[in-house]
């Protein structure tokens, strides 16, 4: 379900921009597979990271379109994830995932675009989505 602050309009899979690639970050591995599944069935290139520090220590920072990231992760949360890569890429378009919808009372000013928001369980297509438009109107 998309938080309803950040609602985004519908884009079927085939309007998504081609040869992107997305950064997922999750510390669940479910979540990291079932979005794998997802992106290769729209086509579209996804490198996962179970952790925000796999994903700063890698070479993938500079070629990455979109971001994912779960919230609510061990040591360096989505949060501060966010504030640590918009430092480097502020246009980079993000997207962030929660299973608990009660932490975005706790949402900090984002320098740049805010996210876009999605509350677990979401549905597939709305999150290729948004993926779609973050990528196409970005700042």
């Amino acid at each position: 379900m998309v938080h309803p602050l950040f609602v985004t309009r519908s884009f079927g899979m085939t309007d998504r921009p081609s040869d992107q690639l997305v950064a997922v970050v999750d510390d669940d591995e479910s979540i990291l597979r079932s979005l794998e599944y997802l992106f290769e069935s729209a086509d579209c290139s996804a490198r996962l990271f179970t952790s925000a520090s796999a994903l700063l220590d890698s070479d993938c920072l500079t070629k990455i379109d979109c971001l994912i990231s779960d919230i609510d992760m061990p040591g360096i949360d989505g949060f501060e994830l966010l504030k640590r890569i918009r430092a480097a890429r502020p246009e980079l378009p993000a997207i962030l995932i929660t299973g608990y919808p009660e932490r975005l009372n706790r949402l900090p000013p984002f320098a740049g675009s805010r996210p876009r928001i999605f509350v677990k369980p979401f549905k597939g297509p709305d999150l290729l989505a948004a993926v779609s438009d973050a990528i196409r109107y970005r700042k």
